[in-house]
């Protein structure tokens, strides 16, 4: 099947991935409010760092099965219609945080998060796909990846602003309202003649992709192995960058927001330079898609992380973070531009869907491994050289994996 450019404007379509990009970002602030205000809500609700970690997998649980049923349902119905329900549901979920009178009501309430967060990623990657030629993916890959570093890091200044003036539980209400600011814009970019650009099949009618097609395609099983051994790099910072500033370097809670936008920021870095980088090479070549070489990059910056805890001072210890976190953002843009390069595009949203389940599967492991380490030996820099010790193998992974030559 041709992979030619849809019908729209480079200018057109390159706003339709920033607003696509944007649906991640509110994703993220409300996922991550919970980080932000965990040492504040641990003591609130007597929650100790295994209970934490499961928390953290209970949304991963709830991921894991949502994110491919989400898929296959964009996939059906468009991104448009899916995007806006999913936002609207996990935006009442989210401020349903602040009524959670124990630890068991917050599970349960994460657990809903999950699964209506579940469409974000495959939407928005089935968005770049609809949306972007094929020269321009990479960098459309790249700039999505940004949306979770940006929502994390407003996460971290609106959370705890409110948290400070207003208490941790209308914190939890104001960040989920942003879901509702984004949703005229949604409908904005995708309606009018961009809707019809978008639904419209410039390279042939709909072929139906079955399922088990989809979990077969090499490029599918590598991007989902891959996944799974790098996910918890950006794992443990999005979810315990706080409590190690706190906890390991004495920082005060209310003072973080001077610190953790950085790796955040870096990770943008990271995600838009390795996939314009990936893009400036697809336009040489379309044959040369695994970027076996920069991925090796990748994982040498990622595995930075496993100097933080020896770091002498909490500045040094965010430095060195960002420094994996660039890492990190080619590490998640390489392989998801590559994959859905390979898959047909009625299967791009399944396949998305198939590497966030990756991604949901590997925090549910390591999350609560995490925390039941540190409530054993309360050593964040042996937990942070775990995680680095995963980075080579996931890249060896890649370079080995026998894939079928892709086509023109």
């Amino acid at each position: 099947m041709p992979d030619t450019p849809p019908p729209l404007s480079r200018r057109s379509a390159w706003f339709v991935a920033v607003v696509a990009t944007l649906a991640m970002t509110v994703s993220y602030i409300d996922r991550q409010a919970l980080a932000q205000l965990a040492p504040t809500v641990r003591e609130a609700l007597q929650i100790d760092h295994a209970q934490y970690g499961r928390l953290t997998a209970a949304f991963s649980v709830a991921y894991l099965v949502g994110a491919p049923l989400s898929g296959w349902l964009l996939d059906r119905i468009g991104t448009r219609r899916g995007l806006v329900g999913s936002v609207l549901v996990w935006s009442f979920v989210s401020a349903l945080h602040a009524l959670a009178p124990s630890y068991g009501i917050l599970v349960g309430l994460r657990i809903a998060l999950g699964l209506a967060e579940a469409p974000s990623f495959p939407g928005a990657a089935r968005t770049v796909r609809q949306a972007l030629p094929a020269s321009d993916r990479s960098a459309g890959f790249g700039l999505i990846f940004t949306g979770s570093s940006i929502g994390g890091m407003l996460a971290a200044p609106l959370a705890i602003g409110l948290k400070v003036h207003f208490g941790w539980q209308l914190a939890f209400v104001g960040t989920s309202l942003c879901g509702l600011v984004w949703l005229p814009l949604w409908l904005f970019a995708t309606g009018g003649p961009r809707k019809a650009a978008l639904e419209r099949r410039p390279d042939g009618p709909t072929v139906h992709v079955a399922w088990r097609d989809v979990l077969r395609d090499p490029a599918v099983l590598r991007a989902v192995v891959f996944v799974v051994l790098i996910a918890p790099l950006p794992m443990f910072v999005f979810n315990w960058s706080t409590q190690l500033l706190v906890e390991h370097f004495h920082e005060k809670q209310d003072e973080l927001a001077r610190f953790v936008w950085f790796p955040l920021v870096a990770y943008d870095v990271g995600a838009v330079g390795f996939g314009w980088l990936a893009s400036l090479r697809d336009r040489a070549s379309a044959h040369t898609r695994s970027h076996v070489a920069y991925l090796f990059v990748a994982c040498a910056s990622g595995s930075c992380i496993a100097l933080v805890g020896l770091m002498p001072s909490a500045t040094w210890a965010v430095v060195v973070t960002g420094v994996a976190m660039i890492g990190a953002g080619g590490l998640y843009t390489l392989p998801t531009a590559d994959m859905i390069s390979r898959v047909s595009p009625d299967a791009s949203a399944r396949a998305a869907g198939c590497t966030a389940a990756a991604q949901s599967l590997s925090i549910i492991v390591a999350a609560p491994l995490v925390g039941a380490v540190l409530d054993r030996t309360h050593s964040y820099p042996l937990v942070l050289a775990g995680i680095a010790a995963l980075l080579l193998p996931a890249w060896l992974v890649w370079a080995r994996w026998p894939m079928r030559p892709q086509a023109a």
